[in-house]
């Protein structure tokens, strides 16, 4: 097994920014500037940046996108919701990873996992445009066995596990049957040929249990990191979880 990939979420340095420049994005003023923040956790040693560009654009916007991709050494995973004005941003910025997510308005952050199996129809032609622009496609889904096998049936190249659920339980004491529920999902998926990423409510202490699920290429996390980067600053705080990941055995 390789190393157990970091991908760090920014949306939240842009969160920060828009609190008081949202209103005025051309301010000369306007920080914490999320590509310099990307620049950061790449120099730490994370694997990739990930954005999730949102429809109503309350955190990162298209020119964070523009500038992540012409500035990031690593890779650009970009988050996004299936609507055909975002397809067309990402295939004119052309990430090297898009996760394609739930998205709803009044949601504070991603709820759940995509239904693939009810959204096949509309899943389907956006897959097949953002594989013709070279694009590795990853969907995010709940570990349920139905959710893998339709993922791997759009031709999907990965899934990215919902690990929310199981963030919850944890700080519960109750996540027996959540941690089975992912350790099924990833086995599938593996076998599936389907690169197993994890993403949601991962944090520096229930990360202990993500060490428990088989055939992982990849974590996402996003709100930890920049919450715990308050206290330490970034570089610390990257460097602290890529610690924590360090023993994985896949």
């Amino acid at each position: 097994m390789g190393t157990l990939r970091l991908g760090v979420n920014i949306d939240h340095v842009a969160t920060l920014r828009q609190a008081r420049y949202g209103k005025m994005p051309e301010s000369k003023n306007a920080e914490p500037d999320p590509i310099v923040a990307a620049a950061i956790c790449e120099r730490c040693g994370a694997h990739g940046i990930v954005a999730h560009l949102r429809a109503d654009r309350r955190h990162i916007i298209d020119r964070d996108i523009e500038r992540l991709r012409e500035n990031i050494m690593t890779k650009l995973n970009l988050e996004m919701g299936n609507t055909p004005e975002i397809v067309d941003v990402v295939l004119r910025i052309v990430p090297d990873e898009v996760c394609l997510v739930p998205e709803k308005r009044e949601e504070v952050t991603t709820e759940g996992g995509l239904d693939v199996v009810s959204q096949r129809k509309e899943l389907e032609p956006t897959i097949t445009r953002l594989h013709s622009a070279g694009i590795r496609v990853s969907l995010f889904v709940d570990p349920t066995l139905e959710q893998v096998d339709a993922a791997a049936e759009l031709g999907a190249d990965m899934v990215e596990l919902h690990t929310g659920k199981l963030s919850n339980a944890f700080a519960e004491k109750i996540e027996k049957q959540e941690l089975h529920n992912l350790q099924q999902a990833a086995k599938a998926a593996s076998e599936l040929k389907l690169q197993v990423n994890a993403g949601h409510g991962i944090n520096y202490t229930n990360i202990a249990l993500i060490q428990k699920i088989p055939h992982l290429t990849e974590l996402n996390i996003g709100h930890a990191i920049i919450s715990r980067a308050i206290f330490v600053g970034l570089d610390s705080a990257v460097r602290e979880m890529l610690v924590a990941m360090e023993d994985y055995k896949g």
